[in-house]
């Protein structure tokens, strides 16, 4: 059976969303689509909106095959490792090929910048420390950097964000000597970061996150750019008293940890660095809003993303030592299956025997670096619900099987 792998929040899943499945599906001419899926938190430093169970239900109602977890390790980590973990994981699984969207939408001016980069790599990382010194943010240094070694225009555009993870994708295939090619969908209608809804069928996750956060919109709202089956899995959680996790739901945990924690300790949870710690806890005692404290921490050298990724490890209580064991080996070492089909039951069915690391259902009793931190990351995920749901949804992690869609 032949595997393509997609690298996926679904947060929540929409259209666009879709057409990348089915698209991936057909360009790869694949049996199977595997997708890899973010847990609790997410790249952007966010928890998801919805939990891990639901966005996998709606993926698996979408045409999804097989649905598998990205560790929190990588799950909530900046462009580089966040790749790195996923690919490591459809290697393992056997998958023939990686696609993902991109602004530029073909492949071999991708891996024409891989070779580019590796090239150039020492002048790259003197011209990012150079940006960097006069006090960008690490992704506009390394934008500013890209454009000083004149790439031309054949060359993706580093500076847009999907071209960015693909680049990284590209990058982890070759670092980890796999087999798998590459191939990239061209995004349509919406961009990754356009906060308003288009009219169209297709629009961003920010737009459709923002209507139905900030914007208080319901399901109906945003009925248009989700597939029919997610539209009605999301108008059913919140009918059912259920609610949308967003940070200000946990800016109490968080106002609570970074006040009450002393400066060493905070200074040794992960990516503190440069002080951040001193700043938070002068900043968010100030404050009675993530929002409000956002701005206010908000500085030009760390981007707003980058600064939620801290909030994120403070919430989590991820230290330095603990990130440092769980990305020893700088790949996955554990498959943890949320959800298949009969389709992707038959194809786990025909590699097992030769995936080279533990493939598990819940978490065991004695746990890896990385599922130690999987297990914190789902007791700071449920904090918002009430005492006695948090419980069940804790205990969930242990005893719930994975999804299976069909007959």
């Amino acid at each position: 059976m032949k595997a393509v792998g997609l690298i996926v929040e679904y947060n929540p899943f929409h259209n666009g969303h879709h057409y990348h499945l089915q698209a991936s599906r057909e360009a790869a001419d694949a049996d199977v689509v595997i997708c890899v899926m973010s847990g609790y938190f997410l790249q952007r430093g966010e928890p998801a909106l919805l939990p891990r169970r639901e966005r996998t239900e709606m993926a698996l109602q979408s045409g999804a095959d097989l649905v598998v977890e990205l560790p929190y390790i990588f799950s909530s980590q900046h462009a580089e490792w966040f790749a790195r973990g996923a690919v490591s994981i459809l290697h393992h699984l056997g998958a023939d090929t990686v696609s993902f969207g991109s602004e530029h939408g073909r492949i071999e001016p991708f891996l024409n910048l891989f070779d580019f980069l590796q090239d150039r790599r020492l002048e790259y990382g003197h011209r990012i420390r150079e940006y960097s010194r006069l006090g960008f943010s690490f992704p506009k240094a390394a934008s500013l950097a890209f454009q000083h070694m004149a790439p031309g225009k054949h060359l993706p555009d580093l500076s847009q964000p999907n071209n960015i993870l693909g680049y990284f994708y590209t990058k982890a295939v070759n670092e980890l000597g796999s087999s798998m090619s590459l191939q990239t969908i061209p995004r349509v209608t919406a961009g990754y970061h356009d906060d308003r809804l288009t009219g169209a069928d297709i629009s961003s996750a920010t737009s459709i996150r923002r209507r139905l956060t900030e914007e208080g919109g319901t399901p109906k709202a945003v009925e248009q750019t989700l597939p029919a089956p997610v539209y009605r899995h999301l108008k059913n959680y919140l009918d059912s008293g259920s609610f949308f996790f967003e940070w200000e739901k946990y800016f109490p945990y968080l106002q609570a940890k970074a006040l009450t924690l002393p400066a060493a300790l905070l200074e040794e949870m992960y990516e503190a660095e440069e002080g951040l710690h001193h700043r938070m806890q002068a900043v968010i005692k100030r404050n009675t809003t993530f929002h409000e404290f956002m701005h206010a921490f908000k500085t030009k050298r760390y981007t707003w993303t980058r600064l939620q990724r801290f909030g994120v490890q403070v919430l989590t209580g991820t230290s330095k030592s603990e990130a440092a064991a769980a990305m020893e080996n700088g790949q996955a070492d554990h498959i943890r299956i949320l959800g298949m089909n009969r389709n992707g039951r038959a194809y786990l069915n025909t590699i097992k025997k030769h995936v080279d690391i533990p493939m598990i259902s819940s978490l065991p009793k004695d746990k890896t670096p990385q599922q130690k931190l999987d297990e914190k990351a789902a007791a700071a995920y449920y904090l918002p619900l009430p005492a006695a749901e948090r419980t069940v949804r804790w205990r969930r992690e242990y005893e719930e099987p994975p999804l299976f869609f069909g007959d």
